[in-house]
């Protein structure tokens, strides 16, 4: 079976912003369709077949109703990941990232509470701007119903990939927790 685009798996546009009871509703349909207990009278071509399209259905729920792989999904239907990719984070985000690095490798040597509450504080509002900036950016996706996007999934990309950035930092951050 080739690769089915999730979407159209059910029948659903291409959106950031998906519509959670129609999402259910199908992924609930297409379990009871490829049950795999419904064809144990089936050849087994018929029963292997049953068998994936019921874990593709699986498989296309657990990523659609998630919103950060629903996220990376679309881009990658897009064509704007693939692996290995070595994505260029903007200079200013990278130079503020270089200090938060700095402080906590300071913090391997000097542990200190006030300042990891800073570089806390810091990082949280980071990842709040950057929420913010992807709110916008996929509403804006999908207003225009896949017309005239292409720098919208590029801004959407470069926000995924700090997004990923802050959350090693904030990874980071977490050994030092008690």
């Amino acid at each position: 079976m080739s690769e089915i685009n999730y979407f159209e798996f059910y029948d659903l546009p291409i959106s950031f912003g998906i519509d959670e009871q129609k999402l259910k509703k199908k992924f609930y349909e297409l379990s009871k369709r490829y049950h795999p207990d419904f064809y144990v009278n089936e050849d087994e071509e018929k029963q292997a077949e049953i068998l994936e399209l019921s874990t593709l259905n699986n498989k296309a729920f657990q990523v659609l109703s998630d919103p950060l792989k629903r996220i990376e999904y679309i881009l990658a239907l897009q064509n704007l990941l693939a692996d290995g990719d070595k994505y260029v984070l903007p200079q200013d985000f990278l130079m503020d990232m270089m200090d938060v690095n700095e402080a906590l490798m300071e913090m391997e040597f000097d542990h200190d509470e006030v300042k990891l509450a800073e570089l806390t504080q810091m990082v949280d509002g980071m990842e709040l701007s950057l929420f913010d900036e992807l709110k916008q950016s996929t509403d804006e996706f999908d207003r225009r119903e896949g017309k005239d996007v292409d720098s919208i999934l590029l801004t959407i990309k470069d926000i995924w990939y700090r997004q990923k950035y802050l959350l090693r930092i904030r990874e980071s951050m977490n050994k030092f927790r008690g």
